[in-house]
């Protein structure tokens, strides 16, 4: 299979990746969580190519991020046939921007990501049903400065399938730090999306070297199909 970052990398990285023997599988367990990053309009913007959307979406992926949320949207569908839970964040402010990190680096409008406003809602696309659980976050990270660990202990989980956006910012921040506190990741490379293609296979290729699974969505519905009705693993092992 032809990974997206092959064609950025030069014959030397390619040694160093081979000789350093990077990228091998970690693999999931029997209690995964789909975790769904920032689908909000804010980080989503017009379907519609990206350069086009930029004046009404400044942090909108436009074209990719709706090709990845349909995409999405089925691996939700399947998790919710077999009970696996889904869990997502929103990336918003509390009453004020004077903590908001990204916005001392950018130019923008920065009231439209004041928690209220109808731009940092989730896309109604992909919108939380009654059983799934929502996240606010202010930082790039779902782990910091959220409960997200005391409801991952609680629910059991020991494996997060993650997608969203963008891939070199939030889904790669909180995929390290998952890694870091021991779970099993997967990042799921067609259902994740960035501003910036550089970034984005670079983003990935850094995952997939050193800290998680770099998966297709195919994969994870195979993963997916190994689960019951009611969420339990029909996995040997």
């Amino acid at each position: 299979m032809v990974r997206v970052w092959e064609d950025a990398l030069t014959e030397v990285d390619r040694i160093v990746i081979e000789k350093g023997g990077y990228g091998k599988k970690r693999g999931l367990g029997k209690k995964p969580l789909l975790v769904i990053i920032d689908i909000q309009h804010n980080y989503v913007g017009q379907d519609c190519p990206i350069e086009d959307q930029l004046d009404e979406w400044p942090s909108g992926g436009g074209k990719n991020a709706w090709e990845a949320i349909r995409k999405i949207k089925i691996l939700k569908e399947f998790a919710d046939k077999h009970n696996i839970p889904t869990l997502y964040t929103r990336n918003v402010q509390k009453k004020t921007i004077n903590f908001d990190s990204f916005a001392v680096k950018t130019q923008r409008d920065n009231s439209k990501y004041i928690d209220g406003r109808p731009e940092t809602q989730i896309v109604d696309e992909l919108k939380p049903n009654e059983n799934d659980l929502v996240v606010d976050k202010s930082y790039a990270s779902a782990f910091y400065g959220t409960p997200l660990i005391s409801y991952l202990i609680k629910m059991g989980v020991d494996s997060l399938i993650i997608v969203g956006g963008s891939t070199s910012g939030c889904v790669r921040a909180t995929a390290v730090d998952a890694v870091t506190r021991n779970f099993n990741v997967a990042v799921v490379e067609d259902c994740v999306y960035d501003r910036i293609e550089l970034s984005h296979k670079a983003g990935l290729l850094d995952l997939w070297m050193k800290y998680c699974d770099v998966v297709r969505s195919d994969e994870i519905l195979e993963y997916f199909m190994k689960f019951n009705n009611e969420g339990v693993a029909e996995i040997e092992g």
